[in-house]
């Protein structure tokens, strides 16, 4: 009779299995995990403290209200057409191509109207854009 114990080996967990299937579910929720939240970014537009243009060529001021109603060069618009807005800015042009267009839009201008603004500049022939803004406040 053979009364020696056994010597038992101790179980052993292998856990670089374990750490692959969690890596790739690590993997599978960084890709398919939707980061942004539209709804909530609260933004308040524009304010900007670059240096005034120092040559100015001729300018067009095209003023955009908040309720998306336009205005070349102070001259209020009853219209809200691009066609319209391109013969408007053509006409404030004058025929100069290197001339700026410079648009002065509410700080809650739908960006609808804004688009509205650049597409008519561009059947307009228009290529140079640029947006007015104000300092802020602090100077910083």
């Amino acid at each position: 009779m053979n009364f020696r114990r056994r010597v038992r080996e101790e179980p052993e967990i292998n856990l670089i299995p374990f750490i692959d299937v969690l890596l790739v579910v690590l993997i599978f929720l960084m890709l398919s995990t939707t980061y942004s939240k539209y709804a909530e970014l609260q933004i308040r537009l524009p304010l900007a403290n670059a240096e005034p243009q120092r040559e100015r060529p001729r300018e067009i001021v095209l003023a955009i209200a908040a309720d998306g109603r336009y205005a070349v060069d102070r001259r209020p618009m009853d219209t809200r057409n691009v066609d319209a807005l391109a013969a408007a800015l053509r006409t404030a042009a004058e025929g100069a191509r290197d001339a700026v267009i410079v648009v002065s839009a509410d700080a809650s201008t739908p960006h609808q109207a804004v688009v509205t603004a650049m597409d008519a500049a561009r059947r307009a022939g228009l290529q140079q854009l640029t947006f007015a803004t104000q300092r802020s406040a602090s100077g910083t």
